[in-house]
């Protein structure tokens, strides 16, 4: 059984949870049991110490874990606070309430991408779902922003910086990869909204497509037939959008697909999560 420690106006609250851990001796429960009652008598010193006692002892003792990274995050010490749940992930992956606690202090370090990393593992049917999603669309504005303010800040004069013939397209929501077809349409996907945006010669706008598959769209390719290829990146899958904006899925089970370079009717495809570049041969279309 996991004991949740939490604190709201110095009032304990005890949360029976029950989890899948690994072995746990009697001499860890011990040690863990006198955490749990140093953290009741306000021995928060003590209390760490017993439960870093405990997982020594029992490494896999995924409650000591638990009530050890909410003590640290109690005590503003989110480095450590971060470090213990991200430890209790790699031991019991499918323990939602980790990711999420995880995901929560890495925003609280505005550790951004972070968030969208263990938010992102939070399956569509857990409790936590909702909460997660919340999480990642933060973190992403928050992205955004910061590389805006960071532009922004660092921005030089256009006579310093462009040449008198460029053009600009500002006011794109996180743009990341981009492509051009042969007639000279722009074509750019934008991460924080989850769109993929036309920009047409004359400097026209059109959304080319902002269906619900598209998540996190961080590079682009087109082919000779006008069909739009999205690197996926938070749903692990690479998108195909035809010329009259039909979505399907390309490719699945991609981890991270981060990078697309389209050449001779191949796809080639970095894949950030599995250190790996996949080649996929196109079908006439």
């Amino acid at each position: 059984m996991k004991r949740l420690i939490t604190i709201l106006s110095i009032i304990l609250f005890a949360i029976q949870l029950t989890v899948q851990a690994g072995v746990v001796t009697n001499e860890a429960r011990l040690e863990y049991n006198k955490g749990i009652d140093s953290y009741k008598l306000g021995q928060y010193k003590e209390a760490i110490l017993y439960f870093k006692r405990a997982i020594e002892i029992s490494p896999d003792y995924v409650d000591a874990y638990y009530n050890l990274g909410n003590l640290y995050e109690y005590l503003n010490q989110n480095d450590l606070a971060l470090t213990t749940f991200q430890q209790l992930v790699v031991r019991n992956p499918k323990d939602y309430d980790a990711l999420l606690k995880a995901a929560e202090i890495a925003q609280k370090l505005e550790k951004h991408d972070l968030t969208i990393k263990y938010a992102s593992l939070i399956p569509s049917d857990a409790q936590s779902y909702d909460k997660a999603q919340e999480l990642i669309k933060n973190s992403k504005i928050s992205n955004y922003n910061s590389l805006k303010q960071y532009s922004t800040s660092n921005k030089l004069s256009s006579t310093e910086y462009f040449p008198q013939n460029y053009v600009l397209y500002d006011n794109l929501q996180g743009p990341t990869g981009l492509t051009a077809d042969s007639s000279g349409n722009l074509y750019v996907a934008c991460y924080v909204n989850n769109t993929i945006v036309k920009i047409l010669p004359n400097g026209e706008r059109l959304i080319l497509s902002s269906d619900k598959r598209i998540n996190g769209p961080i590079d682009i390719a087109i082919d000779n037939y006008e069909n739009i290829y999205v690197a996926n990146y938070l749903n692990n899958n690479v998108l195909k959008i035809s010329k009259y904006g039909v979505v399907t899925v390309l490719i699945g089970n991609i981890s991270k697909p981060y990078g697309l370079h389209l050449t001779n009717n191949t796809l080639y495809i970095s894949a950030q999560g599995s250190n790996s570049v996949l080649k996929y041969k196109l079908k006439d279309n």
